[in-house]
C-alpha cells in the first residue's frame, strides 16, 4: 500500500487533456451501463456550516475502485482554512485490498469537478464559444475557466460575486495567471449579457441565475448544487432550456437542481449517455443548453485511477 500526499499528487496530476480524457472515459462507461455507483452518503453539520459526502463507484474492467471522503466547511475561509478537504482510498477491484491512500486534501475533487464542467461544455456549448460568465469567485471559478480552455478558445471572462472585493481579486488573478480579459459586474444578469458559456460556482441556497439573465445560444453549467438545500438555478431555466442534461438523473433529483423542480415534465439527458452515443444534443446555435453537475463517484474512481498510474510511474 502506498500513501501519497497532496504535493506528490499535484506534481503528477494536472488540469490537462490527459486528465480530461480519463474523466470523460468514466462518464462514457457510466453511459454504457458499465458502472456500479451507489447513492451518495451525505451528512450535514449545520452548526459549522459544513457537510461531508462519501462517494464511490466501480467501473467494470478497471483495476481499482475509489471511495472518497469529502468534507466541505464553508465558513473556513474566515479562519484562513480551505472550504474543501478530504482524501480518496483506492482498492483493488480484484482482491478488495487497499492499493493506495491519496491524501489529496480535496485536490483531485477540484480537478475532476473542473474537468466535468469542461466535458459538459465540450458536448453542449457552441463550438465557437469564446466568452464565459462565472457566478462566484472561489477556486472553482478559476478552475472551471482553466478547464474550459482545454475544449474552447476562451478569451474573455465576466465575473459576478456578491463580494465585490473577491470578484476584483479574482479578476486580477485571472488576468495575471491566464492572460485573459476579465470584467467585474454588479449583477449576474450583467455578467451574462455577452457570454457564450455561463458557469455557476456557488453554495447558494436560493437561485443566483434567472431565465431572464440568459442570452440566446448560451450554455449553462451549474456545479454548485450538490445538497438538497442548495439551489443555483431558477426553476424556469430547467423548464425553458432547449436541452437539459445532468450527470446522474437520480442524483440531480435527490440533491441537485431537479430536486427543486419535482413536477418538471420534460426530457432530461444524462451526460454519459450523450458521450457514449456520440449524440449531438444541440441542433443549432440559438438553443440554450443547461447541464447540472452534482459530482459523481465515477468521476472520483476515474481521476483516482489516473492519478495512481502517474504516481506509480513517477
Amino acid at each position: 500500500m502506498h500513501i501519497y500526499n497532496r504535493q506528490q499528487i499535484a506534481d503528477q496530476v494536472k488540469l490537462d487533456a490527459a486528465a480530461l480524457e480519463a474523466v470523460e472515459a468514466g462518464f462514457a462507461a457510466l453511459g454504457r451501463g458499465e458502472v456500479e455507483m451507489p447513492p451518495i452518503l451525505s451528512m450535514n453539520i449545520a452548526e459549522s456550516n459544513g457537510e461531508v459526502d462519501v462517494k464511490t463507484a466501480h467501473i467494470r474492467g478497471w483495476p481499482r475502485f475509489a471511495i472518497k471522503i469529502s468534507p466541505g466547511f464553508f465558513d473556513n475561509p474566515a479562519l484562513g482554512l480551505p472550504s474543501l478537504n478530504g482524501l480518496m482510498l483506492l482498492f483493488s477491484a480484484k482482491t478488495g485490498l487497499v492499493d493506495a491512500v491519496l491524501f489529496d486534501e480535496g485536490y483531485l475533487t477540484d480537478i475532476r469537478t473542473a474537468l466535468a464542467g469542461a466535458i459538459a461544455a465540450k458536448h453542449l456549448s457552441r463550438s465557437n464559444a469564446q466568452s464565459v460568465a462565472v457566478i462566484g469567485a472561489g477556486l472553482q471559478a478559476e478552475l472551471q475557466v482553466a478547464a474550459l480552455r482545454l475544449v474552447r478558445d476562451i478569451r474573455e471572462v465576466h465575473v459576478y460575486s456578491r463580494d465585490r472585493h473577491k470578484a476584483e481579486t479574482y479578476a486580477a488573478h485571472m488576468q495575471t495567471s491566464y492572460g485573459l480579459s476579465v470584467s467585474v459586474h454588479d449583477s449576474a444578469a450583467s455578467a451574462c449579457k455577452q457570454a457564450d458559456i455561463v458557469v455557476t460556482t456557488t453554495p447558494a441556497r436560493e437561485p443566483v441565475l434567472h431565465w431572464a439573465d440568459l442570452p440566446e445560444g448560451v450554455h449553462v453549467t451549474a456545479m454548485g448544487s450538490d445538497n438538497p438545500h442548495k439551489n443555483e438555478l431558477q426553476a424556469s431555466i430547467l423548464a425553458n432550456a432547449d436541452v437539459l442534461v445532468v450527470d446522474r438523473l437520480s442524483q440531480s433529483r435527490a440533491l441537485g437542481e431537479l430536486h427543486h423542480s419535482p413536477d418538471l415534465q420534460r426530457e432530461v439527458f444524462e451526460l454519459g449517455n450523450l458521450i457514449c452515443n456520440q449524440q449531438i444534443a444541440r441542433s443549432n446555435d440559438q438553443q440554450i443548453t443547461v447541464c447540472d453537475l452534482t459530482g459523481t463517484g465515477v468521476q472520483d474512481t476515474a481521476i483516482a485511477n489516473y492519478a495512481a498510474r502517474l504516481l506509480e510511474g513517477a
